[in-house]
Order: structure tokens, then sequence, then C-alpha cells
């Protein structure tokens, strides 16, 4: 059985190509408002709302790079909309992502924490936040802030990668497999290098905004 519906095997090459092209774009676009989105944020408030005000977005403050790294690791195995909506609580269960006082924390803490229905209960995960944490703070001694450690990988610019559909998307690069070797090296953990790229694209390291994407259109090309 032909795959084209009945009533557009009658129409010529150039309609149905130009249909089809319509089809493709559609599946790029979420239309919670008249605005066009990266199909990945859904209609979820909370998901739409990270994706046009975080996603893509440059960041330059430790405390948030040390937020997004924690949070990115947390989702190892579940859905980023599951960790969005746990977020709160995890300020709340790890000191507002302070490093410095999340690598004080101690086994009492740890034990503390995997009672905490707030958070993904995951023994090493909690283990490694504050391993993390303390690895994160030497870096910071070395390089003066991670961010500078971080955004040297490329001399502080932006990999804009001009995707024209999710298709387009790669789940890690070369880039990302060299970032999560040298974290792994300095004691970090849950920093594979999928994990790292979408480290890399939710700190704005990467622009993975669909070209058709609203936000691609009004944020700057340079942190």
């Amino acid at each position: 059985m032909s795959p084209c519906p009945a009533k557009l095997r009658s129409i010529t090459p150039e309609i149905y190509h130009a249909f089809l092209a319509f089809v493709l774009f559609r599946l790029t676009m979420t239309s919670v408002d008249s605005l066009p989105r990266c199909a990945w944020c859904g209609s979820d408030p909370l998901y739409v709302d990270y994706h046009d005000n975080e996603w893509g977005r440059p960041v330059h403050d430790d405390q948030k790079l040390f937020e997004m790294l924690i949070l990115e690791g947390a989702q190892a195995g579940l859905s980023w909309i599951t960790i969005l909506r746990k977020r709160e609580n995890y300020r709340k269960a790890f000191h507002g992502f302070d490093p410095t006082r999340v690598a004080r924390m101690s086994d009492e803490d740890q034990a503390r924490l995997l009672q905490n229905e707030g958070i993904v209960r995951n023994r090493l995960k909690i283990a490694s936040t504050i391993s993390n944490a303390q690895a994160f703070l030497t870096i910071q001694e070395e390089f003066g802030s991670f961010d500078s450690w971080y955004w040297a990988y490329t001399n502080g610019k932006v990999i804009d990668n001009a995707p024209e559909s999710m298709s387009d998307l790669p789940a890690k690069t070369q880039l990302a497999e060299t970032i999560s070797r040298s974290l792994k090296k300095r004691g970090f953990r849950f920093v594979g290098p999928t994990i790292v790229y979408a480290y890399m694209q939710a700190t704005g390291m990467v622009n993975d905004h669909v070209t058709s994407c609203f936000v691609r259109q009004e944020r700057a090309q340079t942190p």
C-alpha cells in the first residue's frame, strides 16, 4: 500500500514536497502561545519557561554552573522534566547549590538525604554531589573560577550548530568527550560525554535552539 494519502497521490511533486516540508517544520515547534519553539519542551509551563529563559543562554556564574552540573548528573536515567520538578527541593537539600557548603556535607547528611522524597534518592548520585563539589572547589582554586576553566575549551565562544530540526542534534560531540575525560580525571562522577553535552547545551556553551525557534533570534551569539 502506498504511504501517501490517496488525495495526495494526484497532486504535483512540488506541492507534495512543500507539504512535507511544512509538516517537518511544525514538528520542530510547539505552540503554548504564538511563539515557535524547540519541540522538546512541549507545553508544560515549567519546561517552556526553562526553554525560554535558561536553556542555551551562556552561564558564567560559578554557583549556577555547579547547580546545572549537579542537576544534569541527577538526570541520568531519568527525564529532564522530572529533575526540573524537583529542582527547588534540590536547592533546599544542597544549600542553594553553594559548592563550599555542599563539599562539607557529612555521612550523616547523606543518610538524611536518602530519606528525602523531594530529590532523587540514589546513594551514588547523592554521594557524587558532595564529591563533585569538592572537585569543583579544586578547579576554582587552581584556575580562579570554574567558569575560567570551563569556557577555556571554546576560548569563551559559543558553538552555534544552527540545527534545522531536533533530529540534527547530536547526543555527544568530540569536545564533550574531551571535557568528560578531564572532569573524570579530576574526580567528578556522573559526567559521561552525553551528560556533558547536555550540560554544554544547558549552560549556553552550545546553542542548539532550532533555526525556527524564537529564542535563537533574541539571544546573543557570544557570552
